[in-house]
């Protein structure tokens, strides 16, 4: 069959396009990939390249001057573009590589089962045209059996020796092979009619289809093309906006670079705060010699004891003039003095500020060691209030030590700026910050300096008012959380250990005795000094209330 052979030969064509098609989109589709690729590693390197010009500095080497502050932002914007570089890979990765895969997959499934429906259309058709050439067969067949019989009908009716027997059984076997090859020929008849209405349908129907839908498959994958190709752009276009304004960012960091301001940096932290040096004096070498009574009127005038002196008068600026030359090495001494005296000046006064940091915080925990005292008083069960009594002492003792330096320091401090009057006032100013520090009050029947104070005794709770809150089944609801300040031990019963900006869930307000119930995130519950953490309050609780 010629035709079937052609028929056979354009599936083919059909089979490979349709697969060159879908190879040609896992091909685009491994493009973006290692476009994408590109762009991460891209995006990577940058990320490092800012990391490694952005080192981690403490807060005393943070860059003050306008040609670092402006590098700084520049490394900042840069890190923003390449966090605009990863959208790009990962809207890619999503929106295209993904996508075409996926299609790729669904293209595979669809041309698969087109390309069954043709085999099995052709297989059927095939498979008429054996039955209808089989009837045709077998009706030719029978059509030869019927004419043989035939002639040897004819043969035996003209024999004048046969016997009337055989022709009537020549005569059977004649209508017998008529019959049968009339059955055939209505057999053939039928199969041949069939074939042809199932041929129409096939070539007329079927194939059409089948064609017309690999067809339409093929254009749906040009289409998914060009929308992955527009998608690809518009990713790229999407992130344009937001790189502008990185670059914006980078000529603006750019512009703010300020030479005079950055040379007033380097004078103000640079400058000593010596006077000029004066004059050199005239040495007279001629003082020795004798000169005559006129002469001697114009002498020059002679120092006390008859001689000049004038290596005292080089010796007091000698040591100053290393402006550009040299620097004389100074031993470090605690006073600073080896230091000109303006960056005496800053760094007496940097060190007194440390110091009362340090004092605040020792007196915020003798404040709160002499709560806890009081709870213990109160409450035996929680603990040993003698216990408490080293750490009370120990903690009185550093915050004599650390008014002890700050004194001295201020001293020193006042020596350099000349205002010895108001060293008085700068240290009672500092007793009153001490004893009062901003944003915390005492709390009724807390302890204070003033020991007149320490007798005042707050409602008195029931001895066993601790046991009851921690024997209940049901968890208490957390009315908000608060930030640990310092580290506390929570050596003693009731209490809870906590360190050092660890959060906690609140589940119960300091009731005035400088306690305050907390959770843990793993459940455990305690008491701690409410004056070691830093609490905000929900709003259902008693409004958004934040306080120390």
């Amino acid at each position: 069959m010629s035709w079937g052979t052609d028929l056979w030969d354009q599936f083919e064509n059909l089979d490979k396009h349709s697969q060159w098609g879908i190879d040609f989109l896992e091909r685009y589709a491994k493009f973006v990939k290692e476009r994408l690729e590109i762009e991460q590693t891209y995006a990577k390197q940058l990320r490092s390249l800012v990391k490694k010009y952005c080192p981690k500095r403490s807060k005393d080497d943070e860059p003050r001057f306008t040609s670092c502050l402006s590098f700084y932002s520049i490394l900042n914007e840069l890190n923003d573009y390449s966090g605009q570089r990863e959208v790009v890979a990962e809207e890619m990765g999503h929106k295209v590589y993904g996508e075409l895969m996926r299609y790729s997959q669904d293209l595979k499934a669809e041309r698969k089962h087109h390309l069954q429906e043709g085999r099995k259309t052709q297989q059927y058709l095939d498979q008429c045209w054996k039955h209808m050439d089989n009837s045709k067969k077998k009706f030719e067949r029978e059509c030869k059996e019927a004419e043989k019989s035939q002639l040897i009908y004819e043969r035996l009716d003209n024999d004048i020796n046969a016997t009337k027997s055989e022709v009537e059984k020549a005569k059977s076997q004649l209508y017998l092979r008529q019959h049968m090859a009339e059955e055939s020929k209505n057999e053939y008849a039928a199969q041949l009619q069939n074939f042809n209405s199932e041929q129409w349908k096939h070539f007329n129907v079927a194939i059409p289809q089948i064609f017309k839908n690999l067809q339409d498959m093929d254009e749906r994958r040009t289409v998914k093309l060009g929308e992955m190709y527009r998608s690809f752009a518009e990713v790229e276009r999407r992130v344009i906006p937001i790189i502008s304004k990185c670059l914006e960012g980078m000529v603006t960091a750019a512009k703010n670079v300020d030479e005079h301001r950055d040379s007033g940096i380097v004078v103000e932290s640079f400058k000593s705060g010596f006077e000029p040096p004066g004059d050199f004096p005239f040495e007279d070498f001629s003082q020795n010699i004798q000169r005559t009574g006129s002469d001697g009127a114009i002498g020059t005038p002679k120092t006390e004891g008859g001689k000049a002196d004038p290596k005292h008068a080089v010796g007091r600026t000698k040591n100053k003039l290393w402006l550009f030359g040299k620097k004389p090495k100074a031993p470090t001494l605690e006073d600073l003095s080896h230091l000109p005296p303006e960056q005496r000046r800053k760094k007496l006064q940097q060190r007194i500020d440390e110091l009362n940091k340090e004092l605040q915080k020792e007196m915020d925990q003798r404040d709160a060691l002499n709560k806890m005292k009081d709870v213990y008083e109160k409450n035996p069960q929680m603990g040993d209030p003698g216990s408490l009594q080293p750490k009370i002492s120990e903690t009185i003792c550093n915050m004599e030590k650390l008014r002890s330096e700050i004194h001295k320091n201020e001293s020193w401090l006042a020596e350099v700026e000349g205002k010895h009057g108001s060293r008085s006032e700068r240290r009672s100013s500092a007793d009153v910050n001490h004893h009062a520090p901003h944003g915390r009050e005492s709390p009724e029947g807390s302890y204070t300096d003033d020991h007149s104070q320490e007798h005042r005794s707050p409602p008195q709770p029931d001895p066993h008012e601790f046991d009851d809150e921690f024997d209940d089944d049901d968890p208490l609801p957390a009315i908000g959380h608060c930030k640990a300040l310092y580290s506390f031990d929570g050596s003693n019963e009731g209490t809870l250990v906590m360190k050092e900006n660890e959060v906690l869930y609140v589940i119960e307000e300091d009731k005035g005795d400088g306690w305050t119930r907390v959770r843990k995130q793993g459940g455990e519950e305690g008491y701690i000094p409410t004056s070691y953490v830093e609490i905000t309050l929900e709003k259902n609780s008693k409004g958004a209330v934040t306080y120390i």
